[in-house]
């Protein structure tokens, strides 16, 4: 069977919460089940009782060690009163899990198995404040020693002895690995991390995100209370506010609570579907999924591994750097983003401003298994406005991976053709 556009229908996320924030009396699979049907609300047109056919769900989630347990894609559809007939997987590729949702999601729509009309419901979800402690199981019953729990939050866990410790570093030592391969001066990094605050506070205040994010409803002793913004934006962020922090790996480091991404709690959503689909969604679609690409490296240079990713996903896309609109790079740290854009202007990036033009995971938060679907969501609403016609989505992935897709606005023309 010939192989079938993929095309994204529509896009939601949560506000991203502050670790210990607004979202933290919320369990992970609540926060999923709300962003579902809050997608489906924007898709009126959609019956939500046909999705029990030619529909798959595809959720990201990087833990899976508490609530999020037992598939949390399948666990989120039944808890949203969707049909028990469809089908839900849960991806883990760590920080890409939801992008990765995404690419799976396309490739079984491109390939038919779902049908001329199949729809895929795509998402991501991670609660970093709820991650539980966990405890490895002991050789034998009734140890006589102490056991440690450990944080499953963020980072290497019960790491394998046969590893090699060059590659089980911490993420912020791994990046400082990387500030000292390329250069990258700790101002240079606080400057993008105050870029990415203003252009979120901005964003914030044009409205742009009213459109792309569902508030959520938290009950408590006192009420229920509406999360409607993200609360890691700062809009008083300076550079020199920014100078005046600590390095958190290094005593003589460069990297700073302000210049890499927080420890957040969120939700995202996507609809995705073949050309055929538009007549179930009762709605046109807004981009086609042009090129999809991943890329690995060593474990400990994961921050610089979207740089392939994206080289090849425009490749397959069959376009240039040259040609590329708007950028959606996950800001896991100030210093891999920049590594990746210097990296990417002699490929032929026009202009280093056209990358997270309205704020990124700096600013806005990065709760895992969210963030590949934010940035893809965010990418087609950018698109749109500036009226491009090609974009790219990238995030770092950690143990040296990474994933970008290539999206085309269906709404820009090139050459009067769409």
């Amino acid at each position: 069977m010939e192989q079938l556009d993929t095309y994204l229908y529509a896009a939601t996320r949560t506000p991203f919460g502050k670790f210990n924030g607004a979202l933290a009396g919320v369990r992970p699979d609540d926060l999923a089940a709300g962003v579902l049907t809050d997608l489906l609300a924007r898709t009126p047109g959609l019956d939500a009782a046909s999705l029990a056919e030619r529909t798959e769900v595809f959720f990201g989630n990087a833990n899976g060690a508490g609530e999020d347990n037992r598939n949390v894609g399948r666990m989120a559809w039944l808890l949203a009163g969707l049909p028990v007939a469809t089908p839900a997987t849960t991806i883990n590729r760590l920080c890409g899990s939801s992008l990765d949702a995404a690419i799976q999601a396309s490739r079984a729509l491109a390939s038919g198995d779902l049908g001329e009309d199949g729809i895929a419901v795509v998402g991501g979800v991670e609660s970093m404040t709820r991650a539980p402690w966990v405890l490895p199981k002991p050789d034998r019953p009734f140890p006589a020693g102490d056991v440690t729990a450990v944080s499953t939050t963020l980072g290497w866990r019960l790491v394998n002895r046969r590893m090699p410790q060059e590659w089980t570093v911490s993420l912020g030592e791994a990046n400082e690995q990387l500030q000292e391969r390329f250069g990258i001066s700790r101002e240079r990094q606080d400057a993008f991390a105050s870029r990415s605050h203003e252009l979120a506070a901005q964003a914030w205040a044009d409205g742009f995100y009213d459109a792309l994010v569902s508030p959520v409803e938290v009950p408590g002793r006192k009420g229920t209370t509406t999360v409607a913004r993200d609360e890691g934006v700062r809009p008083d962020t300076t550079v020199d506010t920014l100078a005046g922090l600590r390095p958190s790996f290094r005593p003589d480091g460069t990297i700073t609570a302000g210049n890499a991404s927080p420890l957040s709690d969120g939700a995202s959503a996507l609809l995705l579907g073949t050309a055929g689909a538009a007549a179930r969604v009762g709605a046109e679609p807004v981009a086609r999924i042009a090129g999809r690409a991943a890329s690995a490296l060593e474990p400990q240079a994961f921050g610089f591994a979207p740089v392939e990713a994206a080289n090849r996903a425009l490749a397959l896309a069959g376009i240039g750097w040259d040609q590329v609109g708007a950028v959606e790079l996950n800001e896991a740290f100030a210093v891999q983003s920049l590594a990746c854009v210097d990296a990417w202007l002699p490929e032929g990036l026009r202009d280093p401003g056209i990358v997270n033009t309205r704020g990124g995971a700096i600013a806005l938060g990065h709760p895992l298994g969210a963030s590949g679907g934010r940035v893809l969501g965010t990418l087609a609403a950018v698109l749109r406005e500036r009226g491009e016609r090609w974009g790219l989505a990238a995030i770092c992935i950690g143990v040296g991976q990474a994933l970008a897709v290539v999206l085309e606005n269906l709404d820009a023309t090139a050459g009067g053709t769409r």
